[in-house]
């Protein structure tokens, strides 16, 4: 890389980190009021009320007024920094009012703690408790699931001085509201400023539609479509295959290299945050280096002559690169994105996989044994008949036109190829016992469509206007009909999101309330384990080991579990079905010295306590197996240890409740 391609790339990465950052911060502040503002009133519940229904679309519509503004006067090509800052607060806005709102009067965030929100909340109050990447159950082993989102949602709490499952909702949000702007930011350095604020606001509408439950995944699915195309332009350039003089717009560029490493990063944070994605992202940037590989053979065998030259170049006599060129160089721009990529998530991996090297016994695949309906069929939203179906429709006919004369069009169809063999594969995949989780990128495939319908949009408004002989009032028809199905799509949102809504407000936070005003569940008694727990053992919640089949208490409170939910969530390293067949055993010991002996004799940190449902003369705990391929995948089962088991001075024996919790005297 010459001195000044590489003083070009320090100021585009420079300029684009400065933005990055300041549109942070603006996001941060917007979330911050607005949730703040939401708390200082008493709101309804929203699955008893439309008032707060009401007030989400006073607000959708507030945040569309300030992305309006700032597309007009981008446009214009007027006060661009204010243009700016009002797209950045705008996108913020839509996504605080949009999600904020509904849930104003409640502590929970979307699905409460409830299905797989349980293990998330649990995990975040782990790395609330301390910075150490540790597991979110199990003691004395590093984390199997990426610690990035939580381990950074934990620091937020910290200075907030917050519980993990409190954070929950507003880290979530500002979360989802950051990715979005910084978003917009790598679409602004890619295509014209207000092109980017309407692309970005239509997939930033669908990731909170679809994403948003798995926030840490609609975090990396909003920043995957602008990915795809820096990916796309640091892997194939063309020129540079056919040895062609750049042109001065490329003379300005850093030679696709500020792409390798925005790449690179994002890889990065994918592989820190989910697994999954992660994986995808690497799926589709291999198939786009393949992809770009070919196409250089076929430019170079194509350039031979001079009349081809002229076709594939727009000159003619140019000189030709050799095949090593063609496909070397997409090889070695993937390999620097894999290099950068494992520095950045190393730090997360390496504490895992140091402890795999040690342990010759390693459980894996239960986290892919999950099949639902949706992953046996290939995805066709563009099908569908409603707003999101036309976008997607709209977005799949411009990818059609524009696949061999837009870059843009290229990595977005590329992007939607890659789903569907990702989608192809895991139903494969099942022949062999797992599967490839496809149906989770399904939110995925909607962003990137939306992004290619924003486009697709923009460009047949355009020439349906040129077709017409150019009618003076046709722009205006074309903003309105964008206005009108923009906002009755976004009105619509706190429908589709009604079932993960309304969990939040029936589900009982760690504070012991509803915030439907109903009466709580068993959950209100955790406060007075909580203090039971400390007392009994003199420890705090991160040296004590619980066994018990109320998990959700690990949510709310940092003891480490013996076991965990499910398997599917289970650490590879944690023998998950060993332990629950030692369970099993201890239920059948006959006195409370065979009971001793056997946790004793565990290879495994035993418990420290128990938390039981009380059954008659009896003890239960709720268990659960994989059962996969069936579906559900997972079966609950009931274990019952009888009560005299801990009729002994060497058990503290405390009824809680419904809940008995025993204490082994150590």
């Amino acid at each position: 890389m010459t001195t000044s391609r590489g003083a070009r790339l320090v100021r585009q990465v420079g300029a684009g980190v400065g933005e990055a950052v300041l549109a942070t911060v603006v996001a941060v502040v917007v979330v911050a009021v607005g949730l703040v503002a939401f708390s200082l009133v008493e709101w309804p519940a929203f699955n008893s009320s439309n008032v707060v229904r009401a007030l989400t679309t006073v607000g959708q519509v507030g945040a569309a007024a300030l992305i309006a503004g700032s597309i007009a006067l981008l446009r214009l090509r007027r006060s661009r920094w204010p243009a700016k800052l009002l797209s950045w607060a705008g996108v913020s806005a839509f996504v605080t009012v949009t999600l904020g709102m509904p849930l104003a009067a409640t502590k929970l965030y979307l699905f409460g703690i409830s299905v797989d929100q349980e293990f998330r909340t649990e995990y975040l109050t782990r790395l609330t408790d301390s910075a150490a990447l540790r597991d979110m159950t199990y003691a004395d082993l590093p984390p199997f699931y990426p610690a990035g989102w939580f381990w950074v949602g934990g620091r937020v709490a910290n200075v907030l001085g917050m519980d993990g499952w409190e954070v929950f909702k507003p880290y979530a949000i500002g979360s989802i509201a950051v990715a979005a702007v910084v978003s917009l930011v790598l679409w602004t350095q890619l295509i014209r400023a207000d092109w980017a604020v309407g692309v970005t606001s239509a997939v930033t509408a669908v990731a909170v539609t679809y994403a948003a439950p798995e926030a840490y995944g609609a975090v990396i699915a909003i920043l995957l479509p602008p990915v795809l195309v820096m990916a796309w332009g640091a892997l194939y350039r063309p020129a540079e295959i056919t040895g062609r003089t750049a042109d001065a717009g490329e003379e300005r560029t850093a030679g696709g290299w500020g792409a390798v490493l925005g790449t690179g990063l994002f890889l990065g944070l994918a592989a820190a945050c989910y697994t999954l994605y992660f994986a995808f992202a690497v799926f589709t940037v291999v198939l786009m280096a393949v992809v770009a590989a070919g196409l250089g053979l076929r430019l170079r065998y194509a350039a031979r002559t001079p009349r081809r030259v002229a076709v594939h170049t727009g000159e003619s006599h140019a000189p030709v690169g050799s095949a090593g060129r063609a496909v070397g160089a997409p090889l070695l721009r993937l390999i620097v994105m894999g290099v950068i990529a494992a520095l950045i998530a190393l730090p997360v991996f390496l504490p895992f996989l140091a402890r795999m090297l040690e342990r010759p016994k390693f459980q894996s695949g239960g986290a892919f044994h999950y099949l639902p309906e949706a992953g046996s069929e290939l995805p066709f939203p563009m099908a569908h008949f409603s707003l999101l179906g036309a976008l997607c429709l709209i977005g799949t006919i411009w990818l059609v036109m524009r696949a061999s004369s837009s870059r843009r069009a290229q990595s977005l169809g590329l992007g939607v190829v890659a789903v569907y063999l990702w989608s192809l594969l895991s139903m494969l995949a099942t022949a062999a016992g797992s599967t490839l989780l496809s149906f989770r990128l399904e939110p995925v495939l909607l962003v990137l469509l939306a992004a290619a319908g924003g486009f697709g949009f923009v460009e047949g408004a355009r020439a349906v206007y040129q077709a017409l002989n150019e009618p003076a009032r046709f722009r205006w028809v074309a903003i309105v009909l964008a206005t009108v199905g923009a906002l009755a799509y976004c009105q619509d949102i706190p429908h589709v999101l009604a079932p993960e809504i309304t969990t939040a407000y029936t589900d009982t936070d760690g504070d012991g309330r509803r915030a439907d005003q109903r009466d709580p569940s068993a959950v209100r008694h955790y406060h007075n384990i909580d203090d039971a727990l400390r007392a009994r053992t003199g420890r705090e919640p991160s040296e004590t080991v619980l066994l018990t089949g109320d998990t959700t208490f690990l949510a709310y409170y940092p003891y480490f579990g013996f076991q965990g939910m499910t398997s599917h969530y289970a650490n590879p390293l944690a023998d998950y079905a060993d332990r629950s067949a030692a369970i099993e055993q201890w239920s059948e010991e006959n006195t409370p010295d065979e009971l001793l002996d056997a946790l004793a004799a565990v290879p495994w940190r035993a418990p420290d306590a128990f938390l039981f449902r009380r059954s008659g003369d009896e003890y239960t705990l709720r268990m659960a197996a994989d059962v996969y391929p069936n579906d559900p995948n997972v079966r609950r089962y009931t274990v019952a240890f009888p009560a005299k088991l801990f009729d002994d001075p060497r058990f503290t024996v405390t009824d809680i409740g419904p809940f008995t919790l025993v204490v082994v005297n150590r």
